[in-house]
């Protein structure tokens, strides 16, 4: 197993235990809505990609009603099977699941769903360093299509427990503008 590897089993068992450690309460109480600077950098009229979270991912879904509710459109990664590469694809409702469907990587938009450019996108992630390093799921979705797409931004959205002080990066690895824990912005390196 290389270094990324047991890096993402480990970072994923720490995220595991410190999401069960939260109280309900607590949880459901956080991400309600992306700090000022944060919205300022997606105005009125930008696209905004989200992920449809897992349990155990910083959650997302009130920040898709808060884009959504102050004029911002809200779309979700799109993918046509398990090895076709990423896109985005606009997501209706964000308050009503019954446009989305089942998809390689979980929930996602319908097939005939309008396909986008996001002005932002929010990547999940396993680990970060306060300089905006991102050790993502593995797959390499994200980087390629960020690489891709050089002027969109990318944000990331995480537990605290997720910052570590070094990330093993390759060249293919793409750096976010920023990442929000529940305690603090970290703006990255642009």
């Amino acid at each position: 197993m290389d270094d990324k590897q047991k890096l993402r089993a480990r970072m994923r068992t720490r995220r595991r235990e410190y999401v069960d450690a939260l109280p309900d309460a607590t949880r459901a109480l956080l991400f309600m809505r992306p700090p000022a600077p944060v919205a300022a950098w997606a105005p009125e009229g930008a696209i905004v990609a989200l992920y449809h979270a897992t349990p155990v991912e910083a959650p997302t879904r009130a920040y898709a009603r808060w884009f959504s509710e102050n004029g911002r459109r809200v779309a979700l990664p799109w993918f046509a099977d398990r090895d076709a590469p990423m896109r985005f694809r606009l997501w209706r409702d964000p308050y009503d699941d019954s446009s989305l469907v089942a998809g390689p990587f979980g929930q996602q938009p319908s097939p005939d769903a309008d396909d986008s450019i996001p002005d932002i996108v929010f990547v999940p992630l396993v680990a970060f360093t306060a300089a905006g390093e991102r050790l993502g799921q593995g797959g390499g979705h994200y980087d390629r299509w960020l690489a891709a797409n050089p002027a969109t931004q990318a944000i990331g959205l995480a537990w605290d427990s997720q910052l570590v002080p070094t990330l093993p990066i390759e060249p293919h690895d793409r750096r976010m503008r920023a990442v929000i824990t529940p305690t603090r912005l970290y703006e990255g390196e642009d």
